[in-house]
Formats: C-alpha cells, structure tokens, sequence
C-alpha cells in the first residue's frame, strides 16, 4: 500500500515538473528567440489545474499540509485520534461528491469536442488526467480512513507539538 501512495506523489511532483518546464520553455523562447510557443498558455492552464488535483491526492494522505488546530492540539491522544477520522471522513465525503461532479465535466468537455486555440488540441484529456488525480484522492482518503480507524501504528505522522 505504500508504493501505491508513494506512485502518486511521484506522479503529483512529475506534473509540477511538467507546469515548470512548460513555463520555462515559453519564458526563454520568448525572452531570447521572440518565438511563442503555440497554445503554451492554455496547456499550462490545463496542466496547472492537473496539478491542483493531484496535489490534492498528494497531501490528503500525509495531512502534513499546513494546518491550525488549537482544539486538536490541546486535545488528548485518544481525542485527538477521534477528530482525526471525523475529520478524514468529512474529507472523504467532500472529495467523493467533487469527484462525481468534475465526471461528468469530464463527459460534458468530451462531448463538447472543446479544443485548444492554436494548435486544435482536445481539452478532455486535460480533464480526464484530473478526474483521475481526483479519484486517487478518493483512495488515499479512503485508505488514510481505513488506517486511523483499524491500524493507527501504521500513520506516518509528523510529531506535533501541543499549544502552551
């Protein structure tokens, strides 16, 4: 299950390097050769909101994003496990109904034939690669769920220390 979690960081950072490396490109070319490379923006658009959903598959199993939490940090261990999974299962919900919707925006871009400006690219794949980052929230969530419920020894948790 780990190599699982550890593929789709691994597939959230490779989509930070592409996001990256599409504006470097396009920021050289301009700078130094006056060329605009063809539909850079919107590919960067698209790839950026790629990367805005795996990234939200990427952090929702660590829950070492930032966070602030004067409750839970005064909370006792035990409590503090018990808002732990209200907390995940409420992430759960909200994940699993974002993931239904951004299907059928999936199916709606699809069936829309919708392309790119310059060079005619069809946008659903853009939004097939999202719903899917999506769905792997879904399953990290679901897994984080599962594991602070029934095995809590395996969370890999930064330590944190409690408010004075």
């Amino acid at each position: 299950m780990d190599r699982f979690i550890d593929s789709i960081e691994w597939i959230a950072a490779f989509f930070v390097g592409i996001v990256a490396l599409n504006t470097f490109v396009a920021v050289f070319m301009r700078k130094f050769f006056a060329v605009t490379i063809p539909d850079y923006y919107n590919i960067g658009q698209f790839m950026l909101g790629v990367l805005i959903f795996w990234g939200i598959a990427a952090t929702s199993y660590r829950g070492s994003h930032i966070t602030v939490d004067l409750v839970w940090a005064n909370a006792k261990p035990k409590y503090q496990r018990w808002i732990d999974v209200f907390a995940t299962l409420v992430l759960l919900f909200v994940v699993s109904v974002q993931t239904y919707t951004l299907f059928d925006k999936v199916v709606d871009t699809y069936s829309s034939h919708i392309v790119t400006m310059d060079l005619q690219l069809p946008v659903w794949p853009f939004f097939l690669l999202s719903w899917i980052g999506d769905v792997s929230a879904v399953l990290l969530i679901a897994i984080r769920t599962y594991r602070l419920i029934f095995h809590p020894e395996e969370m890999h948790e930064p330590e944190i220390k409690t408010a004075e």
